[in-house]
This record gives structure tokens, sequence and C-alpha cells, in this order.
């Protein structure tokens, strides 16, 4: 098999997936392959608008009108909504601003792709999180007689109790957790940040106990935690559809939860609500999930209606106020080949 040899616009992707994204920006692996498959479907498209084959393409080929023809066929053809395009897009404009720098040659023509603006008009999706009533069905329900209902009442138990994110949680290893007071973990979030997350005492406990059942070959330290039934680390997919399984049998105790569409990162969207109810400051919230921005953590206060009864309560508190005692109870290769294998 002949193997694929960079060309004039192959030698700045190579860069710029290699070393610029993971490296210089610290972008997380799920931003990089995100821009990586808009950069597979922006090449796919580009061939058939140039109508030459991908080797043949050149940064020159990257211009303002046809990256909105791109875009326009992502909407019409692909059906992709307006969020999705403008993903789509900020990958692309990340792109340009890499080449401005490489090819300041090609200047005027990328600084016309970096001005296409975004789509206004997206929907933002509701925040989907979980009351304390289906929290407790979700985990009662769990066999914990079984190694896996073991594995999975630790795992979702931890996730409750941190709020990280599900590619945090399925990459701890044994390393990474206190076991003894005080209890706590170290999780890697986005750009490779370091952050502490102090644990219950309950929480650590499950964690002993299903680390000191795991037989592995590796360094004990080295060992993931979280493991699937052939004993290799657990899967952001494998993660999601035990949820949907645990969810399923949770709703038959707290049938709210079946009209609810619950995923791993609702877990997270659960644990910021309840400490956002519980009186936790938001910096203090935007620190313990790792937030890039105090604006990610603002918009739990608007998703919660007992917030906004509270904030009503505020405004006429003599007749709005819960009356005393009432208080809440918060319970054949090429580029794209390439590309497809990051």
């Amino acid at each position: 098999m002949k193997a694929y040899q960079p060309t004039d616009l192959g030698r700045p992707i190579v860069r710029f997936f290699q070393e610029y994204l993971p490296t210089l920006r610290g972008m997380s692996r799920h931003t990089i392959r995100s821009y990586r498959d808009g950069m597979i479907l922006f090449l796919g498209f580009a061939t058939t608008d140039c109508r030459r084959p991908i080797e043949s393409l050149t940064i020159a080929d990257i211009t303002a009108d046809r990256v909105g023809r791109f875009l326009a066929s992502l909407e019409s053809e692909r059906g992709n909504s307006i969020a999705t395009r403008n993903t789509r897009l900020a990958a692309l404009h990340t792109f340009a601003r890499f080449l401005i720098a490489e090819t300041p040659e090609h200047m005027a023509t990328l600084q016309q792709v970096l001005g296409i603006p975004f789509k206004r008009g997206a929907r933002v999706a509701p925040i989907e999180y979980l009351e304390t009533t289906e929290v407790e069905a979700l985990l009662a329900g769990i066999d914990r007689k079984t190694p896996a209902g073991r594995r999975d009442y630790a795992m979702f138990s931890l996730m409750f109790n941190t709020g990280a994110r599900v590619q945090e949680v399925i990459d701890l290893r044994v390393r990474d957790v206190r076991l003894e007071p005080p209890h706590q973990v170290r999780f890697t979030g986005k750009g490779n940040k370091i952050r502490l997350c102090p644990i219950w005492p309950r929480t650590a406990q499950l964690l002993k106990e299903l680390i000191q059942k795991q037989t592995n070959d590796e360094d004990p330290a080295d060992q993931h935690i979280f493991l699937n039934g052939r004993g290799a680390p657990m899967t952001r997919f494998g993660v999601r559809y035990l949820l949907q399984k645990r969810v399923a049998a949770g709703a038959e105790v707290a049938p709210t939860l079946s009209d609810k569409r619950i995923h791993p990162h609702s877990l997270r969207h659960t644990t910021a609500i309840h400490l956002l109810k519980a009186g936790v400051d938001f910096v203090t919230i935007s620190q313990w999930l790792g937030h890039a921005s105090l604006n990610t953590t603002m918009r739990y206060a608007r998703a919660d209606i007992d917030l906004k009864r509270q904030a009503l309560a505020q405004v006429f508190p003599e007749i709005l106020a819960p009356p005393k005692g009432g208080a809440f109870v918060f319970r054949g290769e090429d580029i794209t080949g390439w590309l497809r294998r990051l």
C-alpha cells in the first residue's frame, strides 16, 4: 500500500492535530476528535466541490465561499442542527488561525474564513438532572451482590459525589485515589488540568472494596479502577449503556426517570444543581467541577425551578415566602485515513 505523502495542505493538518491542538492549546481528546470529524467532512466536501482528488487540495482551496457552501450543506443535506454547524465552523476557524501563523502568505484569504459568523438561533437543550428520590432509586436498583453491580454502584456513586466528567472517571487509576482520611480523588480534566475533589468516606470504602477484588498484571498503582467484563478499562459508551440500563430499572420505583433523557453528563449536572441548592458559591462549584469559566457554572442557576421559586420569594417575601417551618428539603490511505486513526 502506498503511504500517504503530506502535501501543501497535509503537512499543516498533521502539525495542527499532532502538535498545536494537544500541546500548544491543551485541548481535550474529545475536542480534538470533534475537530478531526469536522476536518474530515470539510475535506470530503472540498474534494467534490473542487472536482479534484484529496491529495491535490491546497491551502488556497480553503476559501470563505467554499466554507460557506460546506456549512450550508451540513444543514440541508446532512440535516445537522445549528449547534453542530457552529461546532464545525469553530474547528475551521481554529484551523484558519493556525494556518495564518504557519503560512502568512494566505492571510487575506483565511481572514475571510474567520469572518464567517456563527449562526444564531441554536436551541439550548434544557439541563437534565436527577432529584434526590431519583438518585436513590437509581442506586437502590443496582444488585451489589454481583461484581458488575458492585462496580456500577461504586462508579455512579463516585460520579454523583464528585460531578466528574465520565472520561475523568474511567481514566482514574489506583494512584489517583486517597482511600485514607482526608478522602479524595485526583482528576485530570480538560487541557490536562489536575484538580483534587473530596469524596465521602462511604465512597472511599466502595472504591477500596472494588480495588481489592481486582486482579491485574499491571503495577497495582497504575491499574484502572473501573474495568469491563474483559478486564479492560471502561469506555464512555459502556458507561452510557450501563446508565441507561440502571435508569430503566430505577424508573420502576421513580416513574419520573422515564420522562427524562439521562446520560452520563446528567450526573454531573445533578451534582452541580445540588451543590447550588446547598448554598455552595459559584466559584467553589466551578473549581469543584473543573469549569474553565464561571459562565459555564452560572447556567445552573437558570436551570433549577426550586432556585427560581426562592428568587421569586425574595421579591415579595411577605406574600410569597414559604410558611415558617416549611423550609425546602434538598435531597488506501490519504489524509482522511490518517485523521480517522487519531
